[in-house]
C-alpha cells in the first residue's frame, strides 16, 4: 500500500475485535479499536482515520445512533456490519449515511474487498475535474471545485452522493442502467446490489430535487436505471 490506511473497528464483542484486528493487520492496515459507540465517536475526533467498520448491534449507543451522531460532524467512510436477516437495519444504515454494509457472519476477505472498494472511490478522478460546469434549472454543478448548489445555495454532498450525481450529470439525457452505475461508482462486485443504488438515489434526490417524491431531474426508468434530465422549462 502506498500509505497506511487507518481503520477503526467498532464492536462490543472481543472475539470479533481480535479476529478482525489480526486479519486486517496482516493485510497491511493500521487498526484502531473501539468497544462502544461513545468510544468510537471519541476516537474519530482525536486521531486521523480513513474508514470505520461499525457493528450495528451494541448496548447503550447502538450502531445506528453512533452513525447518526458521526454524520453530524464527519463524512468519514463507514461500512456497517448487520445481522444477516436485518434488511431494515441495512437500509436504515444507508439512509443515515453508511457507505456500505456487510451481513454477519462474513468472510474477512469480503470485508477487505469492501474496504478496498471504498479506497478506490476515494481516489482523485481527473475525468470529473476537467468536465465543464453544468446548470439544470436550480441545480448547478462545478466539477473542478466539486461544488453543488441548489437555488443558489451550496449543498453538501457525501463522497458517494457526489460520485453518483456527477456520473449522471456527465451523461445528461442518457439512460444509465443499474449495472452501469453500480460498476462505475462502487465496483464490479456490486453490479447486482440494486437496493444499495436505490437508497443512495433517494438520498441524493432529497438534496437536489424540489420534490423528492416527484423528481423532475433524476428520473427512474422502471427495471432499467436512471437518467438525469433537463427540466422541461429549459
Amino acid at each position: 500500500m502506498a500509505k497506511h490506511f487507518r481503520v477503526l473497528i467498532v464492536d462490543d464483542e472481543e472475539r470479533i475485535i481480535n479476529f478482525l484486528k489480526a486479519k486486517l493487520g496482516v493485510a497491511g492496515y493500521d487498526v484502531i479499536v473501539a468497544r462502544s459507540g461513545a468510544e468510537a465517536l471519541e476516537q474519530v475526533q482525536v486521531q486521523p482515520l480513513d474508514l470505520v467498520v461499525l457493528d450495528l448491534i451494541m448496548p447503550q449507543i447502538d450502531g445506528l445512533e453512533t452513525l447518526r451522531r458521526l454524520r453530524s460532524f464527519s463524512a468519514l467512510p463507514v461500512i456497517v456490519l448487520s445481522a444477516r436477516d436485518a434488511d431494515m437495519d441495512k437500509i436504515k444504515g444507508l439512509e443515515l449515511g453508511a457507505d456500505d454494509y456487510l451481513a454477519k457472519p462474513f468472510n474477512p476477505d469480503e470485508l477487505i474487498a469492501r474496504i478496498e472498494a471504498v479506497r478506490r472511490r476515494l481516489q482523485p478522478d481527473d475525468k470529473r475535474k476537467t468536465h465543464e460546469p453544468i446548470s439544470l434549472g436550480d441545480l448547478s454543478i462545478d466539477f473542478q471545485r466539486r461544488l453543488v448548489s441548489v437555488g443558489g445555495k451550496e449543498t453538501y454532498l457525501t463522497h458517494i452522493e457526489w460520485l453518483l450525481l456527477s456520473e449522471l450529470a456527465m451523461n445528461v439525457g442518457r439512460l444509465l442502467t443499474y449495472d452501469e452505475l453500480l460498476v462505475r461508482i462502487w465496483g464490479a462486485e456490486y453490479r447486482d446490489d440494486v437496493q444499495l443504488l436505490r437508497t443512495w438515489v433517494s438520498r441524493l434526490r432529497h438534496k437536489v430535487e424540489k420534490d423528492p417524491q416527484n423528481p423532475e431531474l433524476i428520473r427512474t426508468m422502471p427495471k432499467s436505471g436512471y437518467i438525469l434530465e433537463r427540466p422541461s422549462s429549459l
